[in-house]
């Protein structure tokens, strides 16, 4: 944005970060301007670039869509799951999750959000990360439900009654358990062997 001369910018002694808004962000990825970051999200205004996904986490997550879609499909549930699917959250965030439940796949551009039942992460090194400032971040957007999958501790996290704070509402599941959906009637994955 440029400033007049007539305009009065309020003396600056740090740096301050600009926070993009969602328009901001795809307009310099459709630029090509992140293509150099290969994979990216914006959380809070920040643009962040997302660690390769080695093994584990691939295998993982590509087990899990299967299961969950095969656990909606035995249900009769026509929820599309997507991998690595943009979700718009304006005004500032636009996280790409490992898995997201939509009942709109179909359309241009980032997912919406009123749209969103259930989404993923799957936590190798980013825990920390994905238990705290992303599950306060789905919260606030009022994201039904939130798993986080810890590889390292081989559970899943699931959260749920979004709250201002966080998810009010969480419990854990070891690997080899079924996870049953709090928010989708009758969504119920077993993990033995993930």
């Amino acid at each position: 944005m440029r400033h007049t001369m007539t305009e009065q910018l309020p003396h600056n002694t740090t740096h301050l970060p600009v926070r993009l808004r969602v328009e901001d962000y795809e307009l310099l990825s459709s630029s090509g301007a992140l293509d150099p970051y290969r994979k990216t999200e914006l959380i809070d205004g920040e643009v962040l670039f997302m660690n390769a996904q080695h093994r584990a986490h691939m295998r993982i997550k590509s087990e899990l869509a299967y299961r969950i879609r095969r656990a909606l499909e035995a249900e009769g549930n026509s929820l599309f799951v997507g991998t690595e699917g943009s979700i718009a959250m304006p005004p500032r965030d636009e996280p790409e999750p490992d898995i997201v439940l939509t009942s709109e796949p179909h359309g241009d551009g980032a997912i919406p959000l009123a749209s969103v039942t259930l989404v993923v992460e799957v936590s190798d090194t980013t825990q920390a990360f994905d238990l705290g400032r992303k599950a306060r971040m789905y919260a606030h957007h009022r994201v039904p439900e939130y798993w986080v999958v810890d590889v390292e501790r081989r559970s899943v996290r699931v959260l749920h009654q979004p709250g201002e704070g966080g998810y009010e509402r969480g419990e854990d599941r070891p690997f080899g358990e079924v996870v049953v959906a709090a928010t989708i009637a009758g969504l119920s994955v077993e993990t033995n062997g993930l």
